[in-house]
Formats: C-alpha cells, structure tokens, sequence
C-alpha cells in the first residue's frame, strides 16, 4: 500500500527543488523527508528521484506518482469535508494564512470567537504575503488563506482554488500633523506629485497600485524610503521623513503626530479575499471559518475612523 503522507513529501521535493528546502516548508528534519521517499522507493519499486547537479528532480514514475497521489489526495480531502458536513459540526484542525495587517485586524479577534464557539475546531495561524499564501494553498500546505488586491492590480489564482470575498479595506495617506496636507478634507494624486513616500518594496502588490495611482498624473511616486511593514511607515512619516499610503484595517492607532488624509480619484480600496481548495467547499469548518472572517471585516473596517 502507498503511504500518502509520503507522496506528500514527495510532492515537496517536487515542488521546493531539495529535499532540504521540501523538509523547512513540511517542518521535518531532512532525515525523515528522506526516509519517507525511500519508503516510497520501496513499496513502489521505482526509483522516484533523480539527482541534477547539487539538486534533485522527480524521475518519471515520480512524477506520475505525484499526479496520481495529489488527485487522490484531493479526492481524500473531500469526503472528509462530506464527513464533517454529515455529522453536522465544526471540527477538525485548519491551517490559516494571512497578511500582516488581516492577521493584527481581523484573524487575531475571529479566531478567538471561533475557537470559543467549536471547542472541537483547532487553528495554526501563519503570516505569508499574498502570493506565498496562494502558493500554499494550491499546494496544500494551508487550508484557507487571505489575500488583498488592489483595484485592478491582479492576484493570480489558480482554477482549483475557490476565491470568497470577505469584505473591502481602504487605505489614507498617513501625514505628520506639521505637513502642508494635514489640515484638507481629502486629497487627489495631482496634490501628491512631489511629495517623497514611505512605501512597501518594488514588486509587492501595495507598491504596484501606488503606482497605478499616479496614472494621468504624467509623473511617478517619488520613493524615498522603503518598509514592508506599516508600523515602520508611521514611524518614518512621524519622523517626518516622508507621507505613507496605509490601510486601516490592521493599522496602529496614529497617536497625536500623525493626520490620516483620504485619498480620493481613485479611492485606495483593496479587496479581501478567503481562498481555499475545491475540494474543501463542503468543509463546516472552512464555511465558519470563511463566515466570520466576513463578519470580523465588516466589523473591523466599520469601526475604524480618522
């Protein structure tokens, strides 16, 4: 009999290049990893690795391993979803991903009304980008994960996974008190052109639409300082160092130096989405999950003002 766990080690060498980097992304030792897949070797009597240089790939019968297992695997998940459904409880144990700010915003508060309401539902929460999320939730390694886009700057989700809205998030352009803006009601790209930013690295999602903003403008966001985290943003703009795009969901309250202007033309909105695999939809666990994430946002991002 093939032990699926191993084709899930397995799948990880595939997926990761090593059998190092598979063992980090399972939380095994290399050693076990290995093991696993010599297992494999043995019940199957096919060499299912290839060694390429100072890496390893997948031989063919590996790679036919890994198809056939990750279907079956998927065919797995989804009568355990039916099985749960039938007996009419929230149990079970499910892995979250979520960005920064959703996991201070909205997660932290939801999952301890979750786990209050079904003693029988475990959670293991972990902080991922947004792309990382969707990658592992594709992959299996989570079970339901949040995401952010911005207008329309793009997400890539793959076919297999379901994408649920959970709600809407608007972020202000964070001033210091002292700053030319901070006394206007709202403000438009065009009163921003030479301002210098506080933003997230080149290639992240909130970067991107900060540049999106400035289309019409004919000139570029001038970046003078870069931070992937938003608590750093309002240090540095309470430092006086440059003005931030922030979110309000997740944000730190901004204490007496900071002004949140709104921005308007376009307005800063991004969306947050819960993915989770097909074959999980039937799941009562990931339903409540996916329920109160949605209610915790409407609630969260309500109740924040300026």
């Amino acid at each position: 009999m093939i032990d699926l766990q191993a084709v899930v080690a397995l799948r990880a060498v595939d997926q990761h290049g090593s059998v190092v980097s598979a063992a980090e992304a399972l939380g095994f030792t290399p050693s076990a990893v290995s093991q696993q897949v010599k297992r494999l070797e043995r019940q199957t009597g096919v060499a299912l690795l290839e060694r390429v240089g100072r890496g390893v790939v997948l031989s063919m019968p590996g790679r036919l391993l890994v198809e056939a297992g990750t279907a079956v695997l998927r065919d797995l998940e989804q009568v355990q979803a039916d099985l749960h459904r039938a007996a009419g409880g929230v149990a079970g144990h499910l892995r979250l991903g979520a960005f920064s700010t959703a996991m201070r915003g909205l997660v932290a508060p939801v999952a301890r009304e979750l786990l209050a309401a079904h003693p029988d539902l475990t959670l293991r929460l972990v902080e991922r980008e947004p792309w990382d999320t969707t990658a592992e939730v594709a992959a299996g390694r989570l079970d339901v994960g949040l995401v952010h886009t911005w207008g329309d700057v793009p997400i890539d989700v793959p076919d297999h996974l379901e994408r649920v809205a959970v709600g809407a998030d608007v972020a202000d352009v964070v001033v210091h008190r002292d700053h030319r803006l901070a006394d206007r009601e709202r403000v438009t790209p065009h009163d921003l052109v030479d301002e210098g930013w506080v933003a997230t690295p080149e290639g992240t999602i909130c970067r991107q639409w900060l540049g999106r903003m400035y289309d019409g403008t004919g000139r570029r966001p001038r970046i003078a300082h870069e931070s992937m985290e938003f608590e750093s943003h309002l240090a540095l703009v309470a430092a006086g160092l440059g003005i931030a795009l922030v979110p309000r969901l997740g944000r730190a309250p901004l204490g007496p130096d900071l002004v949140a202007v709104p921005a308007v033309e376009p307005v800063p909105t991004r969306s947050i989405l819960a993915l989770h695999r097909r074959s999980m939809a039937g799941s009562p666990a990931v339903a409540a999950v996916v329920a109160a994430l949605r209610a915790g946002c409407s609630e969260a991002v309500g109740s924040l003002t300026r």
